[in-house]
């Protein structure tokens, strides 16, 4: 575990300096992820996607859907996406993909699209590195103090399956839930030291949701069929002692039930189906897409979370893959409904090409497990939409498990960014990082909770140096 440790707090510390080949796959990938969410098939933003069914359908300007889109990413461009890869020295979605998403949007041609993506991929490249360089250099050397931020994001991301069982399930079974993942940690750091302790703790978590909310969905299933069968047997009595005078009403009153429920359920299996079709339509580009995205995660140069990021930067790749592996049964419905719903898919699908290219060995099975998994992915996506209707509670599961990540993540965040600010600080830091996080608060959070900690510490930090060259503050020593 010390060695996990050692390796998350120094992550920043090999910088952002790429390969040729990785330099060309990050300007490439970024030029086609505009592309795509230029021609409204894919975009990143999982709150921008239930708005561009009114861009698809023509009943919103591309203008009107760059600024949902801008003033929904901005924040986490920013204030996490930024931060996260200055400290880390990898990168992350939210820097790559959230502008791809605004550029491409933003783009009236198609072909300006994947340049304005390309030259987007080209300054993060080339201008971060340089970034980082003069950043480490200064007096105060805020990117070195936000690695303290990678403790508690690894530890507390361990509990979201826990929160998530909580809430679903009531206090006992989250309570026991918690008690097997600490158990679980405890054991991992005590037997194999090497191995990122909450790996085998979050696999329980969601192995114990995903049970508990399917015997759920197969109780309630089974009582229905019951409830069924008996109606079924009642219907049966009833018709014997009176089946001439009630077959013309009863088909009457049936009949016109299921026209009103056809009526009702045909619009949306209607979009449903037309969504799909057209997701389909574009299979050869979306296999391209994920072979890119799988590509970029095989080069070890890119991480699909918070927590990944450290791990990446750590090069405990298996590790990495398990966390991302995790994260991908909380958004796996919301992705596939609103793909359904809207007639745009995500830019990393269901992300499950980020584990698999970070225990990838070669490059070019990267390309071709990509393009493999986004062709079933978007294959699939009407079954899996169907499959979600008949599981209620996993359906709901997910969603609990998308806040608890959201949850854990956001004290993860605000607690390493106070430690961040203590270190680079001390007590003057600690008050200007949380008092920019609470005037954010008061102010009704211009910059969104979660990349509100990292962007005062980057303010902070900005400040601190101001001070010293104003001789006004001595820096806080190591």
């Amino acid at each position: 575990m010390s060695t996990l440790l050692a390796g998350a707090g120094s992550a920043g510390g090999h910088g952002l300096d790429f390969s040729g080949a990785q330099q060309t796959t990050v300007i490439v990938l970024c030029a086609l992820t505009a592309l795509i969410s230029h021609l409204a098939l894919a975009v990143f933003n999982d709150g921008v996607r239930p708005f561009m069914l009114d861009f698809i359908q023509g009943r919103s300007t591309r203008s009107a859907t760059t600024a949902v889109s801008f003033g929904l990413s901005a924040g986490f461009i920013f204030g996490l996406g930024a931060p996260m890869a200055l400290s880390t020295g990898v990168l992350n979605p939210w820097l790559l993909f959230l502008p791809t998403d605004v550029l491409g949007l933003l783009s009236p041609k198609k072909w300006l699209a994947p340049l304005l993506g390309g030259a987007w991929g080209a300054l993060v490249v080339f201008g971060l590195g340089g970034a980082n360089k003069v950043a480490h250099e200064l007096p105060v050397d805020f990117l070195t103090a936000m690695q303290q931020m990678a403790t508690p994001i690894l530890f507390l991301f361990t509990l979201f399956p826990v929160l998530a069982i909580s809430r679903q399930f009531g206090r006992l079974r989250g309570a026991i839930a918690g008690v097997v993942e600490l158990a679980l940690v405890i054991l991992t750091m005590k037997l194999w030291p090497d191995v990122f302790a909450g790996a085998p703790a979050m696999a329980v978590g969601v192995v114990m949701l995903v049970g508990l909310a399917t015997a759920k969905d197969v109780r309630q299933r089974r009582a229905e069929r019951a409830e069924e069968a008996e109606q079924a047997q009642q219907a049966g009595g009833d018709g014997q002692s009176g089946e001439g005078g009630r077959t013309g009403a009863g088909a009457g009153a049936g009949g016109g039930k299921d026209v009103s429920e056809a009526e009702l359920e045909d619009p949306m299996r209607s979009l449903f189906s037309a969504s799909a079709t057209r997701l389909r339509r574009h299979l050869p580009l979306f296999m391209v897409l994920g072979a890119g995205v799988c590509l970029l995660a095989q080069m070890h140069v890119f991480g699909g979370g918070e927590a990944t990021s450290f791990l990446i930067a750590k090069s405990d790749y298996s590790g990495a893959a398990q966390v991302d592996f995790y994260r991908v049964f909380g958004f796996i419905p919301l992705i596939a409904t609103t793909a359904l719903a809207s007639g745009a898919y995500a830019i990393a699908g269901f992300t499950f090409v980020y584990p698999i290219g970070y225990l990838l060995p070669s490059p070019w099975l990267a390309l071709l497990a990509g393009a493999a998994v986004f062709a079933v992915e978007v294959l699939a996506l009407s079954w899996i939409g169907r499959m979600l209707g008949r599981l209620p509670s996993v359906r709901d599961s997910s969603e609990h498990l998308r806040n608890a990540i959201s949850e854990s993540l956001w004290l993860a965040i605000l607690f390493g960014s106070l430690l961040a600010a203590n270190t680079m600080g001390g007590g003057l830091g600690i008050l200007i990082v949380g008092g920019l996080y609470l005037f954010n608060e008061a102010t009704g959070r211009v910059v969104v909770r979660m990349a509100a900690a990292p962007a005062a510490v980057l303010v902070g930090g900005v400040l601190l140096n101001l001070l010293y060259w104003l001789d006004l503050f001595t820096p806080v020593k190591s």
